[in-house]
């Protein structure tokens, strides 16, 4: 072996101060490239975090049969939408990948057979959230997929298995939005914040007192509590990336909650952190 990923591999392997935990509600692409709130809310809880040797995230915008993670060195900027402004496209994050980060995650899961992929990237639900918290791109980046064929019992339990990484410098982030139902947007209000159904209030107000609660239960169990939490979760990707953060959760760890906020009727920009 080349003695540089040896020393690569070496300096993945290595024990660092335990990483927090990020889930990052990512809302609109255009918050990639718009200046507000939300944005400032993501570039000021980064001031907190000691700087990461790399990144895994788990974004609602990758989903595949079985689990995979990227595994290239220089992951492409995915550009996973429609009907938005050029300037959206023109937007590159060229972080590189972690190819040793990504057999060492591969490794660490028992449960399943992980796949190394090399032909995905980092989508929007990475990179339009992870840019405003590392400007420079100079962060290793890889993604762990989701696996539609599987319920949310499963993804909990899976985060488990990969919690050694926080202690290597990994800053695991789920991305998506615990309450997002594009069907029902009040687009006549789109950019309106603190605007929401009473639906969505509703379903905000019960998922804050169970995520600080650490009634990690109910929130596994959602499809069981009621219609309002079937209008907000109509379907699973963007609230998935909830679950695996809070399996990551240890049980004397805090939680703080920031960009709270409803948008649009029927989306909420609840974030939040872990430590």
């Amino acid at each position: 072996m080349k003695l540089d990923y040896l020393a690569k591999l070496n300096d993945h392997l290595s024990n660092t101060d335990k990483m927090p935990l990020l889930f990052l509600g990512h809302g609109s692409p255009m918050n990639a490239i718009e200046e507000n709130q939300f944005v400032q809310g993501f570039r000021k809880i980064s001031e907190g975090i000691a700087k990461p040797k790399a990144i895994l995230c788990i974004s609602a915008h990758w989903e595949t049969k079985g689990t995979k993670v990227t595994a290239m060195e220089f992951p492409k900027t995915i550009h996973d939408f429609g009907g938005f402004p050029q300037e959206l496209f023109e937007v590159e994050y060229p972080a590189p990948g972690s190819p040793e980060l990504a057999k060492e995650t591969k490794d660490l899961i028992s449960s399943t057979q992980v796949e190394l992929d090399h032909n995905w990237g980092l989508d929007h639900g990475a990179w339009s959230v992870i840019k405003h918290l590392y400007p420079e791109a100079n962060i290793p980046v890889i993604q762990m997929s989701i696996d539609y064929t599987k319920g949310p019992q499963y993804h909990y339990e899976l985060a488990k298995e990969i919690s050694r990484l926080r202690a290597k410098g990994v800053l695991i982030i789920g991305s998506g939005n615990l309450v997002h139902n594009l069907g029902k947007v009040d687009w006549a209000n789109i950019n309106k914040v603190d605007h929401g159904y009473d639906w969505t209030l509703e379903v905000m107000e019960k998922m804050n007192d169970w995520i600080l609660n650490d009634n990690h239960e109910k929130l596994i169990n959602y499809k069981s509590q009621g219609s309002a939490f079937h209008l907000a979760i109509p379907t699973p990707e963007h609230y998935l990336p909830l679950l695996y953060v809070l399996g990551l959760k240890g049980s004397k760890e805090t939680v703080e909650l920031f960009n709270n906020k409803a948008i649009a009727g029927s989306l909420s920009m609840t974030s939040l952190k872990v430590e």
